[in-house]
């Protein structure tokens, strides 16, 4: 078995700490990830699902419980820390991509290392050209983001997640806005880049076809794990 890549104990999330509405919307979970694993997370509207997605990417804060991403438990650290370690390990992918709309496809894919190093470098140029290629985008590098179908974005935004090698890839319903076909294709660039990178994958999708074709299942249900997360049937990628 690989090591995990997340691991978590207890953890609990509320809203309005203190305040006479204060809810808590996830109830104690506890789950690893694995090195190289590829999950859905699945689950009716309302569960959790992004809550526990944002927590395990370091967006928000647990109200309580531990949290260890890549060895590195993230309890007692402050934002620069948890930017870093964000920024050396977890790539995101969500349904409504997040490009910069004025910025071309490749200067959105390079983004991630511009913000760490503060000057595009050839190296990441180079990576990402590598990247778009790799996402069936080449000769689509200098078109401007709010100039692409919705597909060739949700491309854009998986190249710009993948562009610091990053141990784990969060997924918040990637294809929820597209048609069947290019689900299909989003879904299987994300299993490529699992398997020959070995990046762990977890991904939120209300689609059962897609969570169906996952290596694990993991549930959602009003705030607390349905079941002991379970293997997904066999089938073909």
């Amino acid at each position: 078995m690989n090591p995990a890549i997340i691991s978590m104990r207890g953890l609990r999330k509320s809203y309005g700490v203190g305040t006479p509405v204060e809810t808590e919307v996830l109830h104690g979970i506890d789950l690893e990830l694995a090195e190289g694993e590829f999950c859905a997370l699945i689950g009716p509207s309302g569960s959790g699902k992004s809550t526990l997605l944002n927590l395990i990417g370091l967006l928000e804060p647990a109200t309580s419980g531990e949290l260890v991403v890549a060895g590195q438990s993230t309890t007692g650290m402050n934002e620069q820390a948890l930017t870093v370690l964000r920024g050396r390990h977890i790539g995101f992918v969500f349904q409504f991509h997040h490009l910069l709309p004025a910025f071309t496809a490749l200067e959105n894919v390079m983004m991630p290392s511009i913000i760490e190093q503060g000057v595009a470098t050839a190296e990441a140029e180079a990576i990402a050209l590598d990247l778009l290629l790799r996402v069936g985008l080449r000769g689509h590098e200098y078109k401007k983001a709010n100039q692409m179908s919705g597909g060739q974005q949700q491309r854009v935004a998986i190249a710009r997640a993948l562009s610091r090698s990053p141990r784990l890839i969060l997924a918040d319903e990637p294809t929820g806005n597209l048609d069947t076909h290019t689900a299909d294709d989003i879904f299987a660039l994300l299993r490529e880049f699992n398997r020959e990178r070995g990046s762990a994958c977890l991904i939120v999708t209300h689609d059962p076809r897609l969570a169906a074709r996952c290596d694990r299942r993991i549930e959602l249900v009003d705030g607390r794990l349905a079941s002991p997360a379970s293997p997904a049937m066999p089938q073909p990628a």
